[in-house]
């Protein structure tokens, strides 16, 4: 290009030279459109011939025929669930029945593309989806076998996680109502000798490859503390009743066990910093020990989920948030698949949301005093002790 440019700077040349020179050009610029040149991608879309339905052929004989290639075992290896935890959440995408149907659900459905070819089946779709949530692997990783562009496969990923996200929140997210609280006291109690341990707080860090600079910031436990809902429920007075006793003293709430970073607040007991005798050197060790099953459930999560442990290629918070929630969601299916769960659910609590009971502890306290009671100081402390005593 450049010399032919040059070449035309020279006053010598005729029109019938000028006109060859400038269809050589052309025919450049046109060859460099279609094969790209070294200073940048392809300015063409080039279309690549995919067998997907040799594809879902080869899929369904590997996995889902009444004789499969490979056993359960490896099924549940690379798609981090039983076969039947799979087909139930299969079943649940595929017939949902919500009016009007989202977009979301709408994309596992049937459809045709300009050629008159079947898209991808719903079982190719997930199954793209869970393998990105299962090795945290780059879109078009499984090109070779699912046949899928990476386009394709992030937008399974971004639907998958939508769909799982609409149909199991309200029963794998949910709140715990007073029986379960109760339940979760007795488990607590029975496994680390703590009365009245609702569980144990922590955070996750997850890094965002392609974070904006000016959203990049200090994102510690302390700043994540103040930006969760956990604890609004009770801020906001619709907390179910929760009370416990220890040591002979009453209290309203059950508590978290925290490290350290956190504050001194009701419903936090931290260990003690430099223990002075034995009940205090005894409670420390058995705060830290119980307080590890926090730390041993990020640890699962990350295994079985590995795109929550390499860095996120996603380029907007929102699709981050929407793969977090499903990879709980879909750890919390799995645990109770296989009988850990702590309880199961009230089937008529899920079918009939409006008539769900809205507990209010004390309609005559402003937020202000409720949240002022959550931090309260001194109730830290005097529960600490009569935990301390009663270990």
């Amino acid at each position: 290009m450049d010399t032919y440019l040059k070449l035309v700077k020279d006053d010598s040349w005729d029109d019938e030279m000028l006109l060859s020179v400038m269809r050589l050009c052309s025919e450049e610029l046109d060859r460099e459109a279609v094969e790209g040149s070294s200073q940048g991608p392809p300015r063409a879309r080039i279309y690549i011939p995919r067998d997907r339905e040799g594809a879902a052929e080869r899929l369904h004989r590997d996995y889902f025929a009444q004789q499969p290639t490979f056993p359960d075992y490896k099924f549940k290896r690379r798609y981090r669930m039983q076969p039947q935890l799979f087909e139930r959440i299969i079943a649940g995408i595929r017939d949902c029945t919500i009016n009007p149907l989202p977009t979301h659900f709408a994309y596992f459905r049937h459809a045709y593309d300009a050629f008159g070819r079947q898209s991808f089946n719903i079982y190719q779709k997930c199954t793209s989806a869970l393998r990105q949530l299962a090795y945290g692997m780059a879109g078009d990783m499984w090109d070779e076998y699912l046949y899928m562009s990476e386009q394709t496969s992030l937008n399974c990923l971004d639907n998958f996680c939508l769909c799982v996200t609409d149909l199991y929140k309200d029963e794998y997210l949910r709140k715990p109502t007073e029986r379960e609280t109760q339940r979760i006291y007795e488990m607590y109690e029975t496994r680390h000798d703590f009365r009245g341990m609702l569980g144990s707080i922590d955070c996750m860090h997850w890094e965002w490859k392609n974070c904006p600079v000016v959203w990049q910031g200090s994102n510690n436990d302390i700043n994540v503390l103040k930006r969760s809902p956990l604890f609004d429920s009770i801020k906001n007075g619709s907390a179910p009743p929760s009370p416990f006793t220890v040591n002979g003293h009453d209290y309203t709430h059950g508590y978290y066990l925290a490290d350290g970073i956190y504050p001194d607040w009701a419903i936090l007991i931290k260990a003690y910093s430099s223990p002075t005798d034995e009940p205090s050197a005894k409670f420390t060790r058995f705060q830290e020990s119980a307080r590890k099953d926090v730390e041993r459930t990020f640890g699962v999560l990350q295994g079985r989920f590995n795109i929550l442990r390499v860095p996120e290629r996603a380029w907007s918070a929102k699709k981050m948030h929407h793969i977090l929630y499903c990879c709980v969601l879909l750890h919390n299916m799995i645990q109770e698949d296989n009988d850990f769960a702590i309880t199961s659910l009230d089937e008529e609590y899920l079918r009939d949301p409006e008539n769900r009971p809205i507990f209010v502890r004390n309609r005559n306290t402003t937020r202000a005093a409720r949240e002022k009671e959550i931090r309260d100081k001194d109730v830290h402390n005097a529960l600490r002790v009569n935990l301390t005593e009663h270990i």
